[in-house]
């Protein structure tokens, strides 16, 4: 995992959003808390506060999108080869995931030089999966692996979500995602029939028939706007159990089967929601809590930073990722202990 260099507390995220959105926030009971209500400490951001003060179009997001991504790419993908011992020039294909900027060619083609990657590696760029794209990224890649064994697949998502900050959009789903969301990235190293950190077992997603307006982008002259629903947390609470149910089911386990969910926490609201829904003690999702307080939520990235704490605390015999994202949709991936 990595994240940019510039950390903005919570505080000062609050204060400052408070002094340049004044009418709204002190007009609004709702809106006058949300900052303190994310249960987030810190996050970590592409560029430094004050930058993003500025009036700003896509050039200048763009530019800070490819230069940035690019950098965390080239971070987080070695620190996983290096992990995994293997050279980049042994990757034989790479997945990149990220719905937060726009390039082409994609940021897989841009540090192909600087990454030693062979010419004939195959590169799958996804895009629009948003927080879900930890999950289904990882899912994507583990079939590429599963389909040509001996392939060495690198797994990389990388998510600047702060650089989608309005000023000309004061409105409560904006606000809102500007007191939840950080920049971060993380990458895995996948390979068919070898032991490692963990096997997977099978993957899944479910859409929700008619729920394309929950999360999203609308996309403007001057960058993308951030779509997102208040009852999200609800939503999770009522649906997602019998969603995942139905993922475990088709690859042959159930629920009572897993030892550890491991979860896009979304915000402190959904994580509590996600704990209701699968009847776990208050408290249980406790990784979940301690990354969304340190980074805040960075869209695709965030679940595979619980993961790497959860993988230190020991797996146990069987865990199961879990995110949700715009469709709106939820991806599964079951990991089983490696022998």
């Amino acid at each position: 995992t990595a994240v940019p260099p510039h950390r903005i507390s919570q505080a000062e995220a609050a204060e400052t959003m408070h002094h340049v959105f004044a009418d709204i926030f002190a007009n609004s009971e709702t809106m006058s808390g949300v900052f303190a209500s994310t249960g987030i400490r810190h996050r970590y951001a592409a560029r430094p506060l004050d930058w993003y003060l500025q009036p700003m179009g896509w050039p200048e997001r763009t530019e800070v999108y490819v230069e940035e991504g690019t950098r965390l790419f080239v971070e987080v993908a070695n620190k996983a080869l290096d992990a995994a011992g293997v050279r980049p020039d042994e990757v034989d294909a790479v997945v990149f995931v990220s719905t937060s900027g726009i390039a082409t060619p994609s940021l897989d083609a841009v540090v192909h030089k600087q990454m030693g990657f062979r010419p004939d590696i195959e590169r799958v760029p996804v895009f629009g999966l948003g927080c879900a794209g930890g999950v289904t990224g990882l899912a994507i890649a583990a079939r590429i692996a599963e389909a040509q064994p001996g392939f060495t697949v690198l797994m990389v998502t990388v998510e600047l979500s702060t650089l989608s900050f309005r000023l000309d959009r004061p409105d409560k789903a904006s606000l809102i995602s500007t007191a939840l969301f950080g920049d971060g990235a993380a990458a895995c190293v996948l390979r068919a029939g070898e032991t490692g950190l963990a096997v997977i077992e099978g993957a899944g997603e479910h859409l929700w028939p008619d729920t394309l307006g929950i999360m999203g982008w609308s996309m403007d002259p001057v960058g993308f706007g951030v779509i997102l629903v208040p009852d999200v947390p609800s939503f999770a609470a009522t649906n997602l159990r019998p969603a995942v149910e139905g993922i475990l089911g088709r690859i042959g386990l159930s629920v009572e089967d897993i030892g550890r969910f491991v979860c896009h926490p979304g915000g402190t609201k959904v994580v509590a929601a996600i704990e209701r829904s699968f009847s776990l003690p208050q408290g249980s999702l406790d990784h979940e809590r301690g990354v969304l307080a340190d980074y805040g939520n960075m869209s695709a990235p965030t679940v595979l930073f619980i993961l790497q704490r959860v993988l230190e605390d020991g797996l146990p015999e069987r865990a199961t990722l879990v995110s949700m994202g715009p469709g709106f949709t939820a991806s599964c991936v079951s990991l089983a202990r490696a022998a």
